[in-house]
């Protein structure tokens, strides 16, 4: 029988939350951080007569981890605690000084999966210079990459684009969790560091994905309801910047892309004439849906669903970049970049992918008849130096063997 692995939270249970005795506490979470009983972060803590619990704090999707996408969210107060809920999703991102107020140390403990685009580390990034500028300590309770710690893939980030779905130049994999990377944000990037300190997952390694961990999976956002949709959300997560459905409000969200335009047959057997199962571990099925919100609700569309038939080849990144390419060539009349941002000029494409040099190589290699491949080549040229050269960096801040 392997041996168990255990998240921070239950690390810091099993030495009867010592480490928080005697401070006023402080806690950004959401339903994601559970133990192996499915007890959250929250009840434990505020159940616990040693823990002295002052204030909460929610991330994007809020502390019930059930609104939308983009959604901002207003402070409140929990019915059940009567503390201030402080919204850092809504007027700020960050923490304010009077929601520092009275706050010995700000836990946080919440299941990020190592993928640049995710909100939550960065919410954590904006933690981290608050309490740093305050005097307040942060503790992260951490908790497993679900991907996994040894990949790392796609291409870094133009600080030009920093946002909440990246705000500091790491890849789009980066293989960290969440107490790594804040670390390296924190030494790297923050110009006054806070006291950061990290109850450490025991008997994780990096060579172990989330299946590997014996842990229960709770959905940590609306849009990842299945582990299935994490493995694709490293590619899939692009689709948001286009026209096209990433399938939000189906079954599948993150799992298939289409329109109305589409023809589901015809783009999934272009797909498949690709050859991507033998190297980039994919396959394509024609798929026809009815997104009940987000683009194109109410209109059925045409497209396709992607199927891993080799986990060990999986490239998430260059499939759906690759999807989004073959249907911007099959549909150049159709095919759109999600409009820029009215208060900034950027696209979110943009944003996500790390550079508008991607854009721009995709439009050009478009109008001048390229194939997929020749355009993706072009693309992810440069990717493995990038990401060889991150590995270094994050080298000092690896947690984990």
């Amino acid at each position: 029988m392997s041996t168990p692995v255990y998240t921070g939270l239950e690390v810091l249970q099993q030495d009867g939350f010592r480490r928080l005795a005697g401070l006023r506490v402080g806690l950004m979470t959401n339903p994601s951080a559970v133990d192996r009983h499915l007890n959250s972060t929250y009840r434990l803590l505020s159940s616990t007569p040693e823990v002295q619990l002052v204030a909460l704090f929610s991330p994007e999707h809020g502390f019930l981890g059930a609104a939308p996408d983009a959604e901002q969210i207003a402070s409140a107060t929990d019915s059940r605690t009567g503390l201030p809920v402080y919204s850092l999703y809504g007027a700020t991102f960050g923490p304010t000084a009077a929601m520092l107020e009275g706050i010995d140390v700000l836990v946080c403990d919440i299941q990020d999966i190592g993928v640049r685009f995710y909100t939550y580390a960065w919410t954590v990034s904006h933690i981290l210079e608050a309490a740093g500028a305050q005097g307040v300590g942060v503790m992260i309770l951490d908790r497993p990459n679900p991907l996994g710690g040894m990949v790392v893939d796609g291409p870094p980030l133009n600080p030009d684009l920093s946002s909440l779905v990246g705000r500091f130049p790491v890849p789009v994999r980066h293989g960290l969790t969440l107490s790594e990377l804040a670390h390296l944000i924190n030494t790297r990037w923050n110009a006054a560091p806070a006291d950061l300190t990290t109850v450490r997952c025991a008997n994780w390694t990096r060579s172990m994905t989330w299946d590997a961990t014996g842990l229960p999976w709770v959905p940590p956002s609306p849009g990842m309801p299945h582990m299935s949709a994490l493995w694709h959300y490293p590619g899939a997560c692009l689709i948001e910047g286009t026209e096209l459905s990433e399938g939000r409000g189906t079954a599948l969200p993150f799992e298939i892309v289409g329109a109305p335009w589409v023809d589901a047959l015809d783009l999934a057997e272009k797909l498949n004439a690709e050859d991507w199962a033998a190297a980039l571990g994919a396959r394509f099925r024609p798929h026809t849906f009815l997104p009940t919100q987000s683009k194109w609700a109410g209109d059925y569309c045409g497209g396709v669903q992607v199927y891993i038939t080799d986990p060990e080849r999986w490239r998430p990144i260059h499939v759906w970049l690759g999807a989004i390419i073959t249907i911007y060539a099959q549909y150049p009349e159709h095919f759109h970049w999600l409009a820029a941002e009215s208060d900034t000029g950027m696209q979110h494409f943009d944003r996500l992918i790390g550079s508008a040099r991607v854009r721009h190589d995709i439009d050009a290699g478009i109008q001048a008849g390229r194939s997929t491949g020749d355009i993706l080549s072009l693309i992810t040229a440069e990717w493995d130096a990038h990401c060889h050269a991150f590995a270094l960096e994050r080298s000092p801040f690896l947690l984990y063997d």
